[in-house]
């Protein structure tokens, strides 16, 4: 999607904006004068409210120098900050992206500051992702047209200006996205490896990839005992971004990136297996955050580590009894072969705090299942060791759209991972607190740093979501969540 700032319409589409009411914006008033009427009649035939996530399409009368008219909803003027306008653009993008327009104008001017603007087309980008590279056969009719969105603005140039801090956010959800959706056959750990630093060094991340020999020599069993069963090496990948102070700790950032889980010997049921290309969603995230950092130039010291694993169940493969020794020295019962995420993040965690003495620790996983019991797929679950790391990472939620929700840990949790035989065990007591027993398992591995873990099994992997940002799978959860943290609380 191609992206213009400009300050009068010239696409075969127009999007106008109205409020709650049907409360029809300036730009809206013009154009419906110009229609002779047209868009009113059709908004009081219609159902149409205004209210954020409203769209109604009609055919532009003669008068109109366009093919179409898009009425878009904000809601209530009061609550139209950027998630509002960012949400709408993408709505308006989902309905004409396969409609035969070619450039859809959003007429912003009077009612959007640069911010807002920028935020539309951030919206406008999302909702234009496809990933059809495999696709063969597919149908004219099912290709997408549209293919530039045009933000009518009152200042061409200072909206261009904010964009830039906005477009590389764009590209590293995208390229997180692409990561998860591509079949694990094409992307295993090597590969994966290599499109990292394909993609992240030109822009200046520096990346050094750590394979099964130099794992070793560090004592990483805990990772490597989960890819033991697999024909593909094993890889540590590490990013750095030097955009801060020499003198400044960076921020760190941790993904688990299990490229294919079948469970190992803990064999997990077919059905629905084939999801499990995107067991490696954590590890995206992280990718697509140190892509928007080094394209925005953050003003700040950053490192991205990501373990990458395939978990098969071969011969040589890991069994439920085993006892492996962490790179942190601490050993572990491997009682499920299955819980394997946890396994991968206890040396990645343990090696970045140990080489990088971060500021603190972030890491993202799709780890548990019971954390879609408990919150479903509109929030994330998060646990941290540090109050003030656990509300940043709050509000950074709401401000991004990319919501999380704090869960408990604490010694009453912690308890249940103690094995009889090693020092831990990598599952908890039964079925309960799934996704806590996996949080405390992580934290034996930060050794005080502060620290926040962010379960994303219910939100990096979606098919039903209904938010026009979002792609059936591969939502690229984590990269806004993240930035947006960056920005509004770390960047100097």
């Amino acid at each position: 999607m191609k992206i213009k700032f400009a300050e009068s319409a010239s696409g075969d589409a127009i999007a106008v904006p109205s409020w709650s009411k049907a409360a029809l914006s300036d730009a809206a008033k013009g154009l419906d004068e110009a229609a002779g009427g047209a868009i009113s009649r059709a908004i009081k035939a219609s159902r149409f409210k205004g209210e954020s996530g409203d769209v109604l399409e009609i055919a532009a009368p003669s008068g109109v120098d366009a093919d179409r008219i898009v009425v878009f909803g904000l809601g209530d003027k009061k609550d139209a900050e950027g998630n509002v306008f960012e949400k709408a653009a993408a709505g308006v993008v989902k309905q004409l992206l396969t409609s035969g327009a070619r450039t859809v104008s959003f007429r912003l001017d009077g009612i959007a500051d640069n911010e807002s603007a920028a935020r539309a087309a951030l919206g406008a980008t999302l909702a234009a992702y496809r990933f059809d590279g495999y696709r063969t056969k597919l149908k004219d009719e099912k290709k997408p047209s549209l293919k530039t969105a045009e933000l009518v603005v009152s200042d061409e140039k200072a909206a261009k200006k904010v964009w830039k801090g906005w477009e590389p956010v764009a590209d590293g959800v995208r390229t997180a996205r692409d990561l998860v959706m591509e079949p694990a056959n094409v992307l295993y750990p090597a590969e994966y490896a290599k499109r990292v630093k394909a993609t992240l060094e030109k822009l200046g991340v520096e990346v050094e990839v750590l394979g099964e020999k130099e794992m070793d020599k560090l004592g990483m069993n805990a990772l490597l005992g989960v890819g033991q069963g697999s024909e593909r090496e094993s890889q540590l990948v590490v990013m750095r971004w030097n955009g801060g102070k020499k003198d400044d700790k960076p921020l760190a950032f941790v993904g688990k990136g299990v490229c294919f889980d079948t469970g190992g010997i803990s064999l997990k049921p077919g059905p629905g297996m084939e999801e499990m290309k995107g067991d490696m969603g954590g590890s995206a995230a992280v990718v697509g955050l140190m892509q928007a950092l080094a394209g925005r130039d953050a003003k700040v010291n950053a490192v991205g580590v990501i373990g990458l694993v395939e978990n098969m169940p071969d011969g040589k493969a890991q069994r439920p009894g085993d006892i492996v020794k962490s790179m942190s020295g601490q050993t572990i019962e491997i009682l499920n072969t299955d819980a394997e995420g946890r396994l991968v993040l206890a040396d990645a965690l343990w090696y970045t705090q140990d080489r990088f003495d971060p500021k603190f620790i972030v890491d993202l996983a799709t780890l548990t299942g019971a954390i879609l019991i408990s919150l479903g797929h509109e929030h994330a679950g998060i646990f941290s060791n540090d109050d003030t790391l656990a509300e940043n990472m709050s509000k950074a939620g709401k401000a991004s759209d990319e919501t999380v929700w704090r869960l408990p840990i604490g010694p009453e949790y912690d308890r249940q991972i103690d094995s009889h035989i090693a020092d831990m065990k990598n599952l908890g007591e039964g079925r309960n607190a799934g996704s806590i027993a996996a949080a405390v398992f992580l934290q034996r591995f930060v050794n005080d740093k502060p620290w926040c873990h962010i379960d994303i099994a219910g939100t990096g992997m979606h098919s039903g979501s209904k938010d026009p940002r979002k792609p059936a799978f591969g939502t690229g959860y984590g990269v806004r969540l993240l930035d947006r943290l960056v920005r509004d609380y770390y960047e100097g």
